[in-house]
C-alpha cells in the first residue's frame, strides 16, 4: 500500500507499490522548485531502483497545482554567496546528472504533468518514455528573462522541435499549452486530469502482476484513458512558416529585424510578444542559447548537457557580465523586474564575448570541477525515439 499522507517536510516523496516507484515532488508551496537536497535524493533512489529487478516502472508526479517550475535559483545564489562562484556550479552539476539519468533510464518512466512544467521540471520529465499533459499543462522555458539560458538539455530537446520552433521557444520563453505540446512531440499522451488517479491504478494493476511488464502492455493503459485533443485556432503552431522565416536567422540581431519587419506587415499578438521579451531579456544569455540550440541538433544528450555546465559555469564566473546574479536580484529577491543588463543590448554583444562563454578553461579557478557524465548504455532514451 501507498503511504497516503506526507508533510511537506518531505519535499520529495517517494512511494513503493508492488511493481513500481513513484517519485512525487511535494515542494507545494515553492512551486515544487528544485533544491539541492531534492536532487541528490532522487538521484540516489532512481539509482538504487534501476538495479532493483522487482521495480518495472517509475511514476514521475508532483503534489499541488504545477509540477515544478524549475531549479531553485536561490539555492545556486545561496552557494555562491559561501564564497566562491563554483559552488553554484555544483548545483548545476547535481542537477544535470540528475537529467542525464532520467535521459538513460533503463526502465519504463512516467512523467505526469499536471500543471506548469518550465526549467529544471522539463529536464528531470522531457526523456520519459511516457510524458502525459492534461488541460492544466503549461510548458515554457523562460530563462534568460531572469539572466540564464535555457538549460537542462535544451540544447537537445528543443533543437528537436519542427523547423526552428525551438528556437523561438528558448529566445522568447513563450508558453504552449498540454494539447501544443503532444502536437510538437514534447508529451506522448493527453489525459483529462479527473482520469489520472484511475489511469495510474489501472497501472499498478498491471506491474504487480507477476507477468513480465512491457512497455506495450503500458501503453495500452495509458491510451485507453488518452484523449485526441486539437490545439486551438489561435495557436502559435498555426505560424509555424513565420516562425521558422524570423527565427532561422543566422543572428539573434537579424531574428529581431526580421521579427520588427514582419510587425510592419502583420499585426498580430505573437509578433510583438517575441519582440518585447527578446528586448527584455539578457542579451548575453539569448546569443549563448542560440549558439547552443544550433549546435545541440548534431549532438547528443551527453554532449548538449556537457556544452551547456560550460557555459553556465561562465555565466556564474561573471566572464562576461553579471548578469545571472543582477537578473536573480530583480526578478527573485527585489523582484522589481527592472534588471540592468551588462551589456545592455543584443548589439553589444560580440562573437568574442560569447566564444568566451563556451572555453574549457577557467584559469586559476581551481576549484571548478567538469561535467563527468558516468557512461551509461541506454543512450537511445525516449526523446531520440519520438523527435
Amino acid at each position: 500500500m501507498a503511504l497516503s499522507t506526507r508533510s511537506e517536510a518531505e519535499q520529495v516523496i517517494f512511494e513503493e507499490i508492488l511493481g513500481a516507484r513513484k517519485v512525487i515532488l511535494n515542494r507545494t508551496k515553492k512551486l515544487n522548485v528544485l533544491n539541492y537536497e531534492m536532487l541528490r535524493k532522487m538521484t540516489e533512489k532512481l539509482k538504487s531502483y534501476e538495479k532493483d529487478p522487482t521495480v518495472k516502472l517509475i511514476i514521475l508526479k508532483a503534489n499541488g497545482k504545477v509540477f515544478c517550475v524549475g531549479g531553485d535559483l536561490t539555492s545556486a545564489l545561496n552557494f555562491v554567496a559561501f564564497g566562491h562562484w563554483s559552488f553554484g556550479a555544483s548545483f548545476y552539476r547535481k542537477e544535470f546528472c540528475l537529467d542525464y539519468l532520467f535521459a538513460t533510464y533503463k526502465k519504463p518512466t512516467i512523467a505526469i504533468l499536471n500543471g506548469s512544467v518550465m526549467g529544471g521540471g522539463v529536464g528531470i520529465s522531457i526523456h520519459s518514455t511516457f510524458r502525459i499533459v492534461t488541460e492544466n499543462t503549461i510548458f515554457a522555458m523562460p530563462e534568460a528573462s531572469i539572466g540564464l539560458f535555457p538549460d537542462v538539455g535544451a540544447s537537445y530537446f528543443l533543437s528537436r522541435l519542427p523547423g526552428s520552433f525551438g528556437e523561438y521557444m528558448g529566445l522568447t520563453g513563450a508558453r504552449l499549452d498540454g494539447a501544443e505540446m503532444l502536437a510538437v512531440g514534447l508529451a506522448t499522451h493527453f489525459i483529462p486530469s479527473q482520469n489520472l488517479q484511475t489511469m495510474e491504478k489501472a497501472l499498478e494493476k498491471i506491474v504487480s502482476s507477476s507477468d513480465p511488464t512491457s512497455v506495450a502492455k503500458m501503453s495500452m493503459i495509458i491510451n485507453e484513458f488518452a484523449i485526441k485533443v486539437q490545439v486551438k485556432p489561435n495557436s502559435i503552431l498555426a505560424r509555424l512558416d513565420m516562425i521558422n522565416q524570423c527565427f532561422s536567422a543566422e543572428s539573434c540581431e537579424e531574428i529581431l529585424h526580421s521579427l520588427e519587419r514582419l510587425a510592419i506587415q502583420v499585426q498580430e499578438k505573437w509578433i510583438h510578444n517575441a519582440i518585447t521579451s527578446m528586448r527584455v531579456a539578457s542579451p548575453l544569455c539569448l546569443k549563448i542559447f542560440l549558439r547552443t540550440v544550433r549546435e545541440g541538433r548534431s549532438k547528443n544528450i551527453e554532449q548538449c548537457l556537457e556544452t551547456e555546465y560550460i557555459a553556465t559555469s561562465h555565466v556564474l564566473r561573471r566572464t562576461i557580465g553579471n548578469d545571472f546574479y543582477e537578473g536573480s536580484r530583480a526578478m527573485l529577491i527585489d523582484k522589481d523586474k527592472k534588471p540592468q543588463w551588462g551589456p545592455a543590448t543584443i548589439e553589444e554583444i560580440t562573437d568574442e564575448m560569447v566564444a568566451k562563454c563556451f572555453s574549457r578553461s577557467f584559469n586559476e579557478d581551481d576549484d571548478w570541477v567538469p561535467l563527468r557524465l558516468p557512461p551509461r548504455s541506454n543512450e537511445a532514451n525516449a526523446m531520440t525515439s519520438k523527435l
